[in-house]
């Protein structure tokens, strides 16, 4: 079944080879032609379909090889027909198309060709059952080298994505160093101010007027009792003692504990994740939570929590959902772009899927290995 699957690829290919003839041929008059404009939706269309039976190379091959041949195309932007364009002609992808349309027919046609008649002589089936895997190996070994990057070109990549993270991550945190040396100040410093104040006072009142004095030790007892209460909330906003005590799964639990519409948490961690990532995915879903009590109008929302093996490595996994509105954005707030600068430091994502009418899904990733397994409580009601 195996040989007989791979012939049917070499026929799909044989076929789809004249087709790429086309588009090249589109491609070249596409180009010449844009100079009097009616070229530009001729190269839209071509490139549109030249996308389209790449990634069924790109299918093909994968199978072939076993090994995943993902699409490296770039996300275009939502803007109009010139932003769409430019992003198009930026992506190196787009010439490595290109440049695979030159001598993809040529290969397709004589490869194809090559198995299919094998497959049809007599004498030459032996041979097909034993030459169809490798041929077909190098053919989508040679799809593979102009439609995907090289494992160079992957890490170049990657470094590019992870400076840009850090240099985020860098911004981020001088934020909120801004945001607790202001709340530090704003709010446990001036209490502070205010306790020393009275007490001084206190002090130089106790011999004349003791009463006076002690009304002015109450004051000052009910300015500690503030003065502390800020403290920990400077401290919650750094790393929660809920998370480092109970962990991610508990610390959700209690913040959802705290909604004003029922959260249904279920979690399946067989143990905890490393304590940074921990503490940027709990961050993560409390501004979700939060998000969702201000803006979605939900009468029921829910959390999972879980820890899957996706591309082949462990992942932390969030998803939090509502029954609200929809019609989510994370680009217009600071928040949701606040955890995605969280997880994008380690190497984490987050995707929103929110149509209008609900429900609304987030989903946040964070690669990550789990430590000190442990029995979690599969589901709790909020």
């Amino acid at each position: 079944m195996e040989r007989l699957r791979l012939t049917g690829y070499a026929v799909a290919q044989l076929f789809l080879a004249f087709v790429l003839i086309v588009l090249l041929v589109l491609w070249i008059v596409g180009g010449v032609l844009v100079v009097v404009w009616i070229g530009l939706p001729i190269l839209a269309g071509t490139v549109v379909a030249t996308r389209a039976i790449a990634n069924l190379h790109r299918t093909m091959a994968a199978r072939t090889l076993g090994t995943p041949v993902p699409v490296p195309y770039r996300p275009l932007p939502d803007g109009g027909f010139f932003a769409k364009a430019r992003t198009v002609l930026a992506d190196p992808m787009t010439w490595r198309d290109l440049a695979w349309l030159f001598v993809a027919p040529v290969v397709g046609i004589v490869v194809s060709i090559l198995v299919i008649v094998l497959l049809l002589g007599v004498v030459t089936g032996f041979i097909w059952w034993f030459a169809t895997p490798p041929i077909m190996a190098g053919r989508a070994m040679f799809d593979r080298f102009f439609l995907a990057y090289s494992r160079t070109e992957v890490l170049e990549r990657r470094v590019q994505a992870l400076a840009e993270s850090r240099a985020e991550v860098v911004d981020h945190n001088a934020t909120e160093l801004r945001r607790l040396e202001r709340d530090l100040h704003d709010g446990a410093q001036a209490r502070l101010v205010a306790l020393s104040m009275s007490l001084g006072m206190a002090e130089a009142a106790f011999d004349e007027d003791p009463e006076a004095a002690r009304r002015m030790v109450q004051d000052a007892r009910q300015t500690t009792s503030a003065a502390i209460g800020d403290l920990r909330s400077v401290v919650r906003g750094i790393h929660p003692p809920v998370l480092a005590d109970r962990g991610i799964g508990g610390a959700v639990q209690a913040i959802a504990l705290d909604m004003a519409i029922p959260v249904q948490v279920d979690v399946r961690l067989p143990g905890r994740p490393p304590a940074p990532v921990e503490s940027a995915v709990y961050f993560g879903v409390a501004e979700c939570l939060a998000n969702i009590g201000k803006h979605s109008g939900a009468r029921h929302a829910w959390i999972a929590l879980s820890h899957e093996q996706v591309a082949g490595r462990g992942t932390l996994r969030a998803v939090v959902g509502d029954d609200g509105r929809g019609g989510a954005d994370p680009g217009t707030g600071t928040g949701m772009l606040g955890v995605m600068r969280r997880l994008a430091a380690f190497d984490g994502t987050m995707s929103v899927s929110s149509p209008p009418g609900g429900p609304t899904l987030v989903t946040l990733e964070v690669p990550c290995d789990l430590s000190s397994p442990k029995t979690t409580p599969s589901s709790a009601p909020a």
